[in-house]
């Protein structure tokens, strides 16, 4: 076979869409499902310990996030533009990139190395919250900044298998990493009583775990991407390549942890109750949005390699397919939410007070998930795209331009309910500019 070609014969350009979609989707939808898993899990055991614990694992949340979008949105960009490569069966660019990847992957976790180092006092020192708190938050976020390379490195080798079509085995490393979590967190917490810091460490174990599964089925199963040591070095080209898509979907990530903090400095205002109750949501919340994310995730490289082979109406059928499958998610976790709020805060330890705060609060906040499902979806598209930047527009006005101001004014007004029903009205503007631009863009889609 010719160097710089690829075999015709991937599925993304040949599949039935509907059949691809979930052959693509399922696998992620599913390892998504277990991180959702661990999430709560990790929380489960957090609160075991008191909710001042619970509370500092919620206020290193964002601090995760942020790290979270910088290594997932780098390989946003990198899933982008590797599956437009394979589309147009360019051989040598797919194996370029994939090395380039690593060499990011590589300087990401150092980054966040020195950041555990030297920026987890001053983050916490900023805290208006008891000392008690800050102590287990800063012994938290060290070991999870400090020793985040398994993570920077596992994210790398998860995304090259999704965009090579290999999402039965991205499921099997993000299932590898979230088990041996779970496994592990009640070993170091309270067997090895190590409370917070062990949580840490059982969460970093696990990426490591994750990261050698994933090494071993890149170099074994991938044959779509050639991986050489020798290799893992800068090419700037491709750099701005990845960048160009993948800085905005950085944004976009981390404008979520800019409005994790700034919503815990709000409902600081009401107790600290609240910032634990929120905590606790996000994780609830995780069973709904990652599945979405998930097939969200599944479409972007059926939809970049269909777009690099210039085949419009398999773009367009993956859309329409998407939409079916993230509106019937949608009105699952509605119902869960509507039916059984008490129920899962008591998974949690929650105090009465947190129950009577959190089931209003759960009910009122679920109705958003109607718009972000549809813009969950739009985003991933204008990303495979090409168009990175309006998925960030959309995630600023989501998440920052509508929702933290309508938050802070209903706070001024002591009205916390309100305060949850920011998120609905911010949702249901961003899809309406989601509508408006997917029309754009389409109309100028070069077949």
């Amino acid at each position: 076979m010719d160097a710089t070609k690829i075999s015709a014969e991937n599925k993304m350009g040949i599949m039935q869409i509907d059949k691809l979609l979930i052959s693509m989707s399922a696998p992620m939808m599913v390892s998504m499902l277990v991180q959702a898993l661990y999430n709560i899990v990790d929380s489960i055991f957090v609160a075991k310990i008191s909710e001042a614990a619970l509370t500092a694992v919620s206020l290193c949340f964002p601090v995760q996030n942020f790290m979270i979008a910088v290594l997932v949105g780098t390989n946003v960009g990198v899933n982008s533009i590797l599956s437009r490569r394979l589309g147009e069966k360019n051989q040598k660019e797919v194996d370029k990139i994939a090395n380039v990847a690593i060499f990011l992957a590589i300087c990401s976790g150092i980054i966040f190395m020195m950041i555990g180092f030297f920026g987890t006092e001053s983050f916490f020192a900023g805290q208006n919250t008891s000392d008690e708190i800050k102590n287990y938050g800063m012994q938290y976020m060290r070991i999870v900044c400090i020793y985040s390379m398994p993570l920077s490195l596992l994210i790398c080798f998860e995304k090259m298998l999704s965009s090579t079509g290999r999402t039965v085995y991205n499921m099997i490393t993000q299932m590898t990493g979230a088990i041996i979590n779970i496994i592990l967190d009640p070993i170091f917490i309270f067997v090895l009583n190590m409370g917070v810091e062990g949580a840490a460490i059982a969460t970093v174990l696990g990426h490591f775990g994750g990261l050698m599964v994933g090494i071993y089925l890149n170099i074994v199963k991938n044959d779509d991407v050639h991986l050489n040591i020798k290799q893992i070095r800068p090419d700037f080209r491709i750099i701005k390549e990845i960048f160009s898509v993948g800085l905005p979907s950085i944004v976009m990530q981390s404008i979520g942890s800019f409005t994790i903090f700034g919503m815990n400095n709000i409902l600081m205002t009401f107790s600290t109750t609240a910032i634990a109750f929120f905590g606790v949501y996000f994780k609830l919340q995780t069973f709904i949005i990652l599945p979405m994310v998930g097939l969200a995730n599944g479409l972007i490289p059926i939809v970049a390699y269909n777009y690099g082979a210039r085949k419009k109406d398999r773009v367009i059928s993956a859309m329409k397919c998407s939409f079916k499958y993230s509106a019937i998610m949608m009105i699952i976790g509605i119902l869960i939410m509507q039916l059984f709020p008490a129920n899962l805060l008591k998974l949690f330890d929650a105090s009465d007070m947190m129950i009577d705060l959190g089931v209003k609060a759960i009910r009122i906040i679920c109705f958003a998930y109607v718009f972000a499902s549809m813009s969950i979806i739009m985003s991933s598209v204008f990303q495979a795209l090409g168009s990175g930047v309006t998925s960030m527009v959309v995630s600023l006005t989501r998440q920052v331009i509508f929702l933290l101001p309508l938050a802070y004014f209903f706070s001024l007004q002591k009205n916390i309910n309100m305060v949850w029903a920011s998120f609905i009205i911010s949702e249901a503007v961003a899809f309406v500019m989601c509508v408006m631009f997917s029309r754009v863009i389409l109309k100028r889609l070069d077949f």
